[in-house]
C-alpha cells in the first residue's frame, strides 16, 4: 500500500520513506494527499458523528416496508433458496457499500464530492443531476408507499398520511444528520422493538410452505437482494464524510444495513410463505397489530426518506456550492410529497430503475480509481476515459439485466467495469 510522503512528495512503501520524516497521512489511507484534507485545515465547525450515530442512521434506512415488500417477491424460491440468496445478494451489495462509504470517509467529501475524483468537475455534473432527479422520484415513491400501508390499517385517507410522512421528514431535515442522535436512539428504538413485535406475529404458530406460487429465479433473487444495497451507493458517503473514526463508523453502517435489510426481507419472505399474502399492512391488521403496525410504518418511512431527502440537498449543492444542503433537501421533501399526493408515482418506478442503472458502473470506476489506481481528476473539467467506460458499463449493465447469472447482474457488471477502468489507465498511461 502507498502514501504520499509530506517530506518526500512522492508515492512511497511507508516501510521505504528514506526521509524517515512524519507522513501527514495515516498509513491505512491509500489516496493522493490532494483527495484528504490535510490536518490543520479541518473546519472546527463540522460535527463528527459516532460509530453509534452512523449505526442507527443506517438501521433507520434498512427498516422500511420496501425492503419487507421486496422479500415478499422472493417467495416463491422457498425459505432455504429464499434466505440463501438473501443473504449472497446482501453480502455482495454491503462490500460495495463499505467501499464506497470508505471513499467519502478518507477524503471527507459527500457522494457526488466523490464523483468528481474520476469524472472532473463538469463530469461529475450528470451523475449530481441524475442523482438529484431519482432522489425527487423516490421520495414521492416512498411516502406514496408509506401512505398507501397507513391508510390500510387507519383510513383516513392516503393524502393525509402522505402530508404527515412529509412533515415528519421536514422535523429529521430541521434537526440535521450531526444533531439526530437522541431523536433517532428514540426513533430507530422504537423501531427495532416494533419490528420484534411483528417479527413474532409473522412467525407465530406458522408453517412454512415449501414455496409460494409464482416464478423467480436464484440469480434473480440474488440481484433483488443486492438492489437495495446497490441504491444507496451513491449516497452513504454524505454520511461517512462525518465520521470520527472513518472505518469503523463505514464497517457499523455496511454491517448494521446487512443485518437489518436481510432481516426485513426475511420477514416479507416469511409472511407470504407462512400466509399466503403480500400485502404486508394487511397481515399486520390481520394480526392485530394496529397502532404498532401504523407506528412502524411511519417511522420506517421517515427515517429511510430522511436520507433520500438530505443526499439531494448535498449532491445539488455539488452541482453549486451557493445551494444550501437543508434548503434543497427541504424543498424535495415538499415536491415529493407533492408529487405522492396528486401524481400517480407508479408511473415513475421504470424511469427510476432507468436512472438508478446509472451509479453502479459509475461507483465501480470510482472504487477502481479510489482503491487500484489512487487518481484524482477532480481539477480537470472532465476524465474522458472515465466517462468512455461508464457508458460502456452502462451499457453492459442494461444488457445484463436481460440474462441471470448465479451472482446477480450488477457484481459481473461492476467487475468488468473496473478492470476496463484500470485496462484504460494503463494504455492512456503508456501513450503518454
Amino acid at each position: 500500500m502507498q502514501i504520499d510522503c509530506g517530506q518526500c512528495r512522492r508515492w512511497v512503501l511507508p516501510a521505504f520513506c528514506m526521509s524517515k520524516a512524519i507522513c501527514r497521512l495515516p498509513r491505512e489511507v491509500a489516496f493522493p494527499r490532494s483527495l484528504v484534507r490535510e490536518k490543520g485545515r479541518k473546519n472546527v465547525n463540522e460535527a463528527k458523528t459516532s460509530v453509534w450515530s452512523n449505526g442507527l442512521i443506517w438501521f433507520g434506512a434498512a427498516v422500511s416496508i420496501a425492503e419487507i415488500l421486496t422479500g415478499t417477491m422472493i417467495a416463491p424460491l422457498g425459505f432455504s433458496k429464499g434466505l440463501a440468496a438473501i443473504l449472497l445478494g446482501h453480502l455482495i451489495g454491503c462490500v460495495l457499500l463499505y467501499l464506497a462509504g470508505m471513499i467519502g470517509a478518507n477524503t471527507e467529501k459527500s457522494a457526488m464530492e466523490t464523483v468528481k475524483l474520476s469524472f472532473g468537475e463538469k463530469g461529475s455534473i450528470l451523475f449530481s443531476s441524475l442523482n438529484v432527479l431519482q432522489l425527487v422520484g423516490w421520495t414521492a415513491v416512498m411516502i406514496a408507499s408509506g401512505a398507501a400501508a397507513a391508510v390500510s390499517i387507519v383510513p383516513w385517507g392516503e393524502w393525509v398520511w402522505s402530508a404527515a410522512i412529509g412533515v415528519l421528514i421536514l422535523v429529521w431535515i430541521a434537526i440535521g444528520i450531526q444533531n439526530l442522535d437522541k431523536l433517532n436512539v428514540v426513533a430507530v428504538g422504537g423501531l427495532f422493538l416494533l419490528t420484534i413485535v411483528l417479527s413474532v406475529v409473522v412467525f407465530r404458530g406458522g408453517t412454512l410452505s415449501a414455496q409460494a406460487s409464482g416464478g423467480m429465479s436464484f440469480g434473480a433473487a440474488v440481484e433483488m437482494s443486492v438492489a437495495m444495497p446497490l441504491s444507496w451507493l451513491p449516497l452513504i458517503s454524505d454520511y461517512t464524510r462525518y465520521a470520527e473514526k472513518k472505518k469503523a463508523a463505514t464497517f457499523a453502517s455496511a454491517a448494521v444495513y446487512f443485518v437489518g435489510s436481510c432481516w426485513m426481507y426475511v420477514i416479507g419472505m416469511g409472511a407470504t410463505l407462512l400466509t399466503g399474502e403480500s400485502d404486508i399492512a394487511k397481515i399486520m391488521v390481520t394480526a392485530g397489530l394496529g397502532v404498532a403496525g401504523l407506528l412502524i410504518v411511519i417511522l420506517s418511512t421517515v427515517t429511510t426518506t430522511f436520507l433520500d431527502v438530505y443526499s439531494a440537498g448535498v449532491s445539488a449543492v455539488s452541482i453549486n456550492g451557493k445551494w444550501g444542503e437543508k434548503t434543497v433537501a427541504a424543498i424535495v421533501c415538499v415536491v415529493g410529497t407533492l408529487m405522492a399526493i396528486f401524481t400517480p408515482v407508479e408511473q415513475f418506478e421504470s424511469f427510476l430503475y432507468l436512472i438508478g442503472s446509472v451509479f453502479a458502473p459509475m461507483i465501480a470506476v470510482l472504487i477502481a480509481d479510489a482503491f487500484v489506481l489512487h487518481r484524482d481528476h477532480s481539477q480537470s473539467l472532465y476524465c474522458l476515459s472515465n466517462l468512455v467506460v461508464w457508458a460502456i458499463g452502462f451499457v453492459l449493465y442494461r444488457i445484463f439485466m436481460q440474462y441471470e447469472t448465479p451472482v446477480g447482474n450488477t457484481l459481473p457488471v461492476m467487475l468488468i467495469t473496473m478492470v476496463l477502468c484500470i485496462a484504460a489507465d494503463k494504455l492512456f498511461a503508456k501513450k503518454a
